[in-house]
């Protein structure tokens, strides 16, 4: 698991502000297939959440895998009120009995303020020896430069991946989470979220499937 997120970590890391940091599969489950996903993310932002569930839906007709989003299942008062264990219940057996078999589920559990040090570059390459005094008037604006720190926030969330199969309802699958470092485009966040997480359940043969050589080749 541990070479998996490093591997997911790399691949978009250079592009991204989005990264996988852990990494849970049900080690009872070699791959897991579903014909029919419920795609749910949890957010108050309404532009944002129907975004985010419009592009991964996409995602999953493009490999012929029916998905409906939580906006078009759920009405406003379902999400605007607190539900009970039994109501939810209820949702679950609806959900059985329309075929569903699974549920794909983001939300945002958290998120915290970072600081960093923006990157100075130096006035002497490594071979210059000077004094006290060249290096104190080099860097004196570290002590009031406004800029000198960089303020950031990062966010994290989590997708799970629940079986609502007969017999096995609410079984955890697969849960992944990910941090999101100073989303400023949402769109592009939103892409490069998506994109993270296909790969990982790509990764580990839950419902996506890489494409091999000799799908391509026909041998």
């Amino acid at each position: 698991m541990k070479k998996l997120i490093i591997l997911l970590a790399l691949s978009l890391s250079a592009c991204s502000s989005t990264q996988l940091v852990s990494n849970w599969k049900n080690p009872d489950i070699v791959l897991f297939d579903a014909y029919k996903v419920l795609i749910v993310g949890m957010t108050q932002d309404q532009d944002a959440r129907a975004s985010f569930e419009r592009k991964l839906k996409r995602e999953f007709s493009k490999r012929d895998v029916e998905a409906v989003r939580s906006l078009d299942l759920f009405d406003v008062e379902f999400t605007s009120s607190e539900k009970s264990e039994e109501e939810l219940s209820e949702v679950e057996q609806q959900l059985l009995d329309k075929d569903f078999d699974a549920i794909l589920f983001t939300k945002i559990v958290g998120s915290e303020d970072r600081q960093t040090f923006r990157k100075r570059i130096s006035k002497f390459d490594d071979n210059y020896y000077g004094t006290f005094r060249d290096d104190y008037l080099g860097h004196q604006d570290i002590y009031y430069e406004t800029d000198y720190y960089d303020d950031f926030t990062v966010y994290h969330a989590e997708t799970s991946l629940y079986c609502i199969c007969v017999g096995k309802e609410r079984e955890l699958i697969w849960r992944g989470g990910i941090d999101i470092t100073d989303p400023v485009n949402i769109e592009k966040t939103i892409d490069d979220y998506i994109k993270l997480v296909v790969l990982a359940m790509e990764e580990q043969d839950l419902i996506f499937r890489k494409e091999r050589k000799d799908e391509i080749t026909g041998l």
